[in-house]
């Protein structure tokens, strides 16, 4: 969010405050799909089932210390601009956040199509790795890696932000968030472990074939699996040594 000087005042402040707190328990409603993001306003919200999905760079916190910042800023903007693409380009995703190197996103899935279509986006993110180990390795860049988790389950969805400066944020909370974010953390990292950790709830609603490619975490209970789409795999098969 961008900032856009406003001189603070606490009695104001203590308004927005009291408004906040003051707001009726009934202005959150249940629904089964993500509302129009039109519909929030700074006193009510939305408790929604949906999915989340996140990826994250292993081993990032060295990556400054191998490149100086103009590589570095390409190489950066490069996967992040393409995890952003990735997701945006199924129908079903409503929002995409940028923490640092994590790029994870909310999508509607209130039937089981919608889940199978949010798996097929984890496995075009893992491919997505491979094409970017591609192009980098033809700039002389070392190989990245990255960690995928995917979780559905409640969500409160938020409008948060200062009232009146147009500084506001949807905000996302809740386990589905949570658990999408530790798989995430886990994924690809330590021995045994594949770049896609699936929440059972995901792989209960996963079509037959589709489930076939997973195979259970005992360590962390749930199914991961190093799945990726044909169609990136067969470009890189023809474009990349």
């Amino acid at each position: 969010m961008k900032s856009n000087y406003f001189l603070y005042n606490h009695e104001n402040s203590v308004s927005r405050i009291d408004e906040i707190l003051n707001s009726s328990d009934y202005n959150y409603e249940e629904v089964n799909e993500i509302p129009s993001r039109e519909k929030l306003t700074f006193t009510n919200g939305f408790y929604v089932n949906c999915t989340s999905i996140f990826i994250d760079l292993r081993g990032s916190s060295e990556l400054p210390n191998k490149y100086k910042r103009p590589r570095l800023a390409r190489i950066y903007r490069a996967y992040i601009s393409e995890c952003v693409a990735v997701m945006n380009g199924n129908l079903d995703c409503r929002e995409i956040n940028i923490q640092g190197d994590c790029v994870w996103g909310i999508f509607n899935t209130p039937i089981k199509p919608n889940i199978d279509n949010a798996f097929s986006t984890c496995a075009h993110l893992n491919s997505l790795i491979n094409i970017l180990n591609c192009r980098f390795k033809k700039k002389g860049i070392d190989s990245i890696t990255a960690g995928i988790g995917i979780d559905y389950g409640r969500a409160l969805m938020i409008k948060a932000g200062y009232k009146g400066s147009s500084i506001n944020e949807i905000v996302w909370m809740g386990d589905v968030v949570n658990g999408a974010s530790k798989l995430c953390s886990v994924a690809n990292k330590g021995y045994g472990n594949e770049p896609i950790m699936v929440a059972n709830v995901i792989y209960n609603n996963l079509d037959d074939k589709k489930k076939s490619l997973l195979t259970p975490n005992y360590q962390y209970s749930c199914y991961h699996g190093n799945i990726i789409n044909t169609n990136m795999d067969d470009w890189c098969k023809e474009n990349c040594d």
